[in-house]
């Protein structure tokens, strides 16, 4: 048999096809024909001598060998990618594409601030979005960052999260909802007032839980209405239909328009806290960079706390760097931006 070098790209495709689940997948993220993926896998068999995947019409099942020759191929995948973050580390200026992953709910907020932003500090930027609520898979899916608001996030050894803000939770109503149904006086008083509670993604109605000082109470409202969509419980709020429970960014603006007003305000609900997380890797693209650092530039003013990282910080300082030697474009040198935004509701 040949050399393996001569087949290093064959392996690396087979790491694609199983960290995909499906040629289809694969085929999609790596932007190649499914009939290639699936003639180069059968040309690796064949060399080896043995099957690497097992094909149904349903799944693909990967044989005791393949397993054995995954460890080898995810090592080619591993330095193809380190290699890769060099050469983007070192550029001057962030370009190429950019893939994050965000939750459904950033576009009721920020997200056309950050956007608008990042785009016109960095137009060779290709920014690739995926709104979901769904917890993406950075590596397999081949996503330079994404976006989770959590009170903590679960270990895992290949990921890097980095602290971006702490966000204060209370309760908020309008002011015609207050003058039909009148204003709690304790939380006590919130059991005979209607609530819109935000359904989590295992289907449970969460209860509120709210503190004041070493006081505590755990409850919700007799009457509720649920829905997965934090941006339409905040618009039903606004037109009057129950008392919600909103973060400090969700409720800025409408406190300002004066659409809502705070309830109970010295009682809290838990704060959430707004992560960067990104594959594990030593070195992260200017892009990326980049863009957390403009992330954090637009919440930082309506959030209640500094930015910060829960690790050493020189991520930070070059971001920092990096956007201090911005310049203005002219007209001749902008260039059309270019997005690519998939939405789904769960």
């Amino acid at each position: 048999m040949k050399s393996l070098d001569l087949y290093a790209n064959d392996l690396i495709l087979f790491a694609h096809i199983v960290d995909a689940g499906s040629f289809t997948t694969a085929a999609d993220r790596l932007g190649l024909p499914n009939a290639t993926l699936s003639r180069r896998l059968s040309s690796l068999e064949n060399i080896f001598g043995e099957r690497l995947i097992h094909r149904t019409t349903r799944r693909l099942m990967i044989t005791e060998f393949g397993k054995q020759m995954l460890v080898y191929a995810r090592h080619l995948v591993d330095g193809n990618r380190a290699a890769e973050d060099l050469v983007l580390h070192r550029q001057a200026t962030p370009q190429g594409t950019l893939r994050v992953s965000m939750p459904p709910e950033f576009h009721e907020i920020s997200l056309v601030k950050i956007l608008s932003k990042f785009t016109a500090k960095y137009p060779d930027v290709r920014l690739d979005l995926d709104l979901s609520a769904r917890r993406v898979d950075l590596i397999a899916e081949r996503f330079d960052l994404a976006v989770r608001v959590a009170t903590r996030l679960p270990d895992d050894g290949s990921l890097v999260a980095r602290h971006i803000l702490t966000q204060q939770y209370g309760l908020y109503a309008s002011p015609a909802y207050l003058r039909r149904f009148g204003t709690p006086a304790s939380p006590a008083d919130l059991v005979h007032h209607v609530g819109l509670v935000v359904v989590s993604n295992s289907g449970d109605h969460r209860c509120w839980h709210l503190t004041h000082g070493e006081k505590h109470w755990d409850g919700r409202p007799e009457r509720v209405m649920t829905a997965n969509s934090l941006g339409l419980l905040e618009a039903l709020s606004i037109e009057g239909m129950g008392i919600i429970g909103l973060s400090d960014h969700f409720a800025h603006n409408p406190m300002n328009c004066g659409t809502l007003q705070r309830v109970l305000p010295n009682w809290l609900l838990p704060a959430s806290t707004i992560w960067c997380v990104t594959p594990g890797r030593r070195l992260l693209p200017q892009r990326t960079l980049a863009f957390m650092e403009i992330l954090g530039e637009v919440l930082r003013p309506v959030g209640s706390r500094a930015l910060r990282s829960r690790t050493h910080q020189p991520w930070l300082q070059g971001a920092v760097r990096l956007a201090s030697g911005e310049h203005t474009l002219t007209a001749a040198e902008r260039r059309p931006q270019h997005f690519q935004v998939r939405a789904r509701r769960i």
